[in-house]
């Protein structure tokens, strides 16, 4: 019997955290569509998400599709199937490792920051500060942060396609002998408009879901250097998961047809 209520007490602690997670994204889309908003905040929000997000999701990018490339000559030399290499570098970019890997990587640089940030706040009274000259906490810190990487992750989602397909496109021209302009014809005439649309879809999703997971993490962090150090780790692993588990579940949205 003790082993069932263990097993009880922890789909029950599940479901409960389940259900804390979805009432406090209503709350933010709600904080999000009324006023009063904080366009500085938001700015602020755009800048660290979007801009200074570009390095790594720069790097990882074309590194990945330079990989991506060398692998794909390697496998398809098996088969003599090595001209698929342009077509499966694209779709491979665009529909998988292009955003699943900016979202990670947003997860790890974004996600970390803003519970760092929320959870410090809370520990040293900031956010009851807000509190005390009558600011909402969550319009003030959850809202702009979340509308931010919704709308700025898409593009660097696009971004990260982009270059990627590139970094294929160096490889395989600079060391595996494909001609320059065979290679961006087969690129261009494999993708469509479905690969590009649902890539950005995502992109949007997991923007949202690794700053609400940041924000929810800060904002119910415990006192203390150890709450704030739980709070960091804590937000990271569950962005992580659930852009993975999003992304298996779009996947299927859009391509099981």
């Amino acid at each position: 019997m003790r082993f069932l209520a263990a097993i009880g007490r922890t789909v029950l602690g599940f479901l409960a955290a389940i259900g804390r997670v979805s009432l406090f994204a209503w709350a933010t889309l709600t904080h999000i569509l009324r006023p009063p908003f904080y366009p500085r905040e938001f700015g602020l929000a755009l800048l660290n998400i979007g801009w200074l997000s570009l390095p790594v999701v720069g790097l990882t990018a074309i590194f990945t599709g330079g990989a991506l490339a060398l692998q794909i000559y390697a496998g398809g030399a098996r088969f003599n199937a090595e001209a698929v290499v342009p077509q499966i570098v694209a779709i491979g970019m665009v529909r998988e490792l292009g955003p699943v890997l900016v979202g990670l990587m947003i997860a790890a640089r974004v996600t970390s920051s803003i519970a760092a940030e929320i959870a410090t706040m809370k520990v040293t009274e900031q956010i009851d500060a807000l509190v005390t000259l009558s600011t909402h906490p969550m319009k003030y810190l959850t809202a702009p942060r979340v509308l931010a990487a919704t709308l700025v992750v898409p593009l660097l989602v696009g971004v990260g396609d982009i270059i990627g397909i590139f970094g294929g496109y160096a490889v395989a021209t600079g060391t595996l002998g494909f001609n320059a302009a065979a290679y961006i014809q087969n690129t261009v005439d494999f993708l469509q408009l479905r690969d590009i649309t649902s890539s950005l879809a995502k992109g949007a999703v997991f923007g949202c879901l690794a700053a609400l997971m940041g924000c929810y993490f800060g904002m119910n962090s415990g006192r203390g250097a150890q709450g704030v150090g739980r709070a960091t780790k804590g937000s990271v692993e569950a962005a992580a998961v659930l852009i993975l588990a999003a992304n298996f579940v779009l996947t299927g949205v859009f391509f099981s047809l």
